[in-house]
């Protein structure tokens, strides 16, 4: 294993707390399953062709890392802008308190792999047709092979009354960002000690971590208790969905959670618009009676709002004709792949996958860890002329962190059903569960960057 893991994991433990030696325990024997469980290496090939990566957060630097392994003769460019990698999925214990801003991000240039060239640019268009991607500085990249990974957009702005620069004014929130994670935890901890109204809300769109939304608002209520202060706060939680999970193994005790903390579930009812003077959240509930679609408007003022904005896929993926024309993924421009083989359906010579990837799964850093392998098996494929044959079965998970010390850890596939890794087939996961807790806090970030990023895991 990395000795970098066992580093991070010291540091992790020396500074969020003590782990006594049963703890500890089940930690290692985490940590040790979680990376023996990394896909033996393979003969390399001698395809050739240049691929342009589009995108350098888990997904493209995933495909780099292991393309360039599996290549003899690799001819790899990388576009993205970013200085930063950001570990996401912490933004999550920052907004809580258990994880410091500083520890979720790596500077760019450490994480893109050797021998890698990279254009710290961004793109302004693809034509699939010429296969060549434009650059805002860089002029045209032409490619032979085009991996597609740009995430995903934020748009703040379909929101009424807001815009990101207005991030944390009228205390209205959002995690989803990493200033935003900040901000929110010094709303929180003021929020618990002033009570009042908190307002929890998902969005309409397909977005990134389904469950993030869930999981701050479960942690207020819980920092909260743990302050002695509960009582002076009303919590309510808004859906656009029809149900708050659709999972049905892990449902049903999300919904008793959120029963037994006495914070309402809202069906149906999407945000559409924040007036920050007046602090009110305003939404529409949008049912089916018969054929008609009746919609009913809703105001709520709030003290604490925690809302997710409407995601979709960068816009020139559909200026380029990438994104899927009819069906629920038609709308926010996610790629048309096939959801099996992560291959574009009109350009073979295109991969696609990680948030951008119009497939019906959860948007998650868990789900590109089991998409790079595929996608990378399958591009090997089409470079040597030969038909794609690995299938990715839509697996995802979902960490829902239900309080400070448990995690219902959601892993499922297209169908709906539980996926569970092993050692967790050991236990019921259909309940929270302390050992999940070590996996979310200790082991995933450090996994993430010296074992995803590194193509060991």
């Amino acid at each position: 294993m990395n000795k970098h893991v066992f580093t991070d994991l010291e540091k992790e433990i020396n500074r969020i707390g003590h782990l006594n030696r049963r703890d500890f325990m089940k930690l290692a024997a985490i940590v040790g399953l979680t990376f023996s469980s990394a896909q033996e290496s393979k003969a390399a090939s001698n395809a050739r062709g240049k691929i342009v990566i589009i995108g350098g957060g888990a997904a493209g630097l995933s495909m780099a890392v292991r393309l360039k392994k599996r290549l003899k003769n690799p001819d790899i460019t990388l576009i993205d802008p970013s200085d930063r990698q950001f570990y996401q999925p912490g933004f999550t214990l920052i907004a809580s308190g258990v994880y410091e801003p500083n520890d979720v991000w790596k500077k760019q240039e450490d994480c893109v792999p050797s021998g890698i060239k990279w254009l710290k640019d961004s793109v302004a268009a693809v034509d699939p047709v010429w296969n060549q991607v434009s650059t805002v500085n860089n002029g045209k990249i032409p490619y032979d092979f085009l991996v597609l990974t740009p995430g995903l957009v934020l748009n703040w702005d379909k929101v009424e009354g807001f815009s990101y620069d207005r991030l944390g004014q009228g205390n209205a929130h959002c995690i989803y960002d990493f200033e935003g994670a900040q901000k929110t935890w010094k709303a929180l901890q003021e929020f618990a000690k002033t009570g009042g109204h908190g307002v929890y809300t998902d969005t309409y769109t397909k977005h990134k971590c389904g469950g993030a939304p869930k999981k701050i608002c479960l942690l207020t209520e819980h920092y909260a208790r743990k302050q002695g202060t509960r009582d002076r706060l009303d919590l309510d939680y808004f859906t656009a969905e029809k149900a708050l999970y659709d999972v049905p193994y892990y449902t049903p005790r999300l919904l008793e959670i959120y029963n037994e903390r006495n914070v309402p579930i809202h069906l149906n009812t999407r945000l559409k618009g924040i007036d920050l003077e007046r602090k009110q959240a305003h939404f529409e509930q949008i049912e089916t009676r018969g054929d008609e679609k009746v919609v009913t408007p809703i105001v709520e003022d709030y003290d604490f709002l925690h809302f997710t904005p409407p995601m979709s896929a960068p816009r020139f993926v559909s200026e380029a004709g990438l994104s899927w024309t009819e069906g629920k993924l038609a709308a926010d421009g996610w790629v048309m792949v096939d959801q099996e083989t992560l291959i574009h359906k009109k350009y073979p010579n295109i991969v696609s996958l990680g948030d951008v990837a119009g497939i019906p799964t959860s948007k998650t850093s868990a789900a590109v860890r089991k998409q790079v392998p595929i996608a990378v098996d399958n591009l090997i494929s089409i470079m040597e002329g030969k038909e794609p044959t690995k299938r990715y079965d839509g697996y995802a998970a979902c960490p829902i962190v239900t309080d400070y010390g448990h995690v219902l850890l959601c892993e499922f596939n297209y169908a709906k059903e539980p996926e569970t890794s092993f050692p967790f087939t050991l236990l019921d996961t259909s309940r929270e569960l302390w050992p999940a807790w070590l996996l979310k806090v200790y082991v995933l970030k450090p996994l993430y960057f010296y074992g995803m990023l590194k193509g060991l895991a």
